[in-house]
């Protein structure tokens, strides 16, 4: 069994942001040489997220809108009384999602359906630069 680690940065916009990193995510599959396995993105953070959709503007524009409508801003968040750094929402929404995705590979290629690419989210109130972690798991 062979362990694989990149990393890569990105720059969001700032809450809501959609980033779509399959290409990516796929490049480090195909430069790993590594036939079957599994890939695991991780990112560093509370207030980020990666997941799957299908990226496409109706989606980008409706996922971000149903995470405000579970964890609508202008609730009163335990984090906003501590902290007073107005991202409260920003942290019920990415732990909602979750900070990683694993990914099966065979043949060198990601086992994701037709329609279906892999995202990472920003959910702070601000842009951000985030490291992302990709782990290949295979042989």
């Amino acid at each position: 069994m062979t362990v694989l680690t990149n990393s890569i940065k990105i720059h969001s916009k700032g809450e809501n942001d959609l980033i779509d990193l399959t290409s990516q995510t796929s490049d480090f599959v195909k430069k790993s040489g590594i036939s079957k396995g599994i890939i695991t993105i991780f990112v560093s953070g509370s207030t980020g997220s990666i997941t799957t959709i299908e990226y496409e503007p109706g989606l980008v524009q409706d996922f971000p809108e149903m995470l405000s409508r579970i964890a609508p801003e202008n609730l009163d968040y335990g984090h906003e009384q501590m902290w007073h750094d107005g991202n409260g929402h920003s942290h019920v929404k990415a732990s909602l999602v979750g900070p990683s995705l694993t990914v099966p590979f065979i043949d060198g290629k990601l086992c994701l359906g037709r329609w279906q690419q892999i995202v990472f989210l920003e959910l702070d109130t601000r842009s951000r630069t985030r490291n992302l972690v990709l782990q290949i798991l295979g042989e």
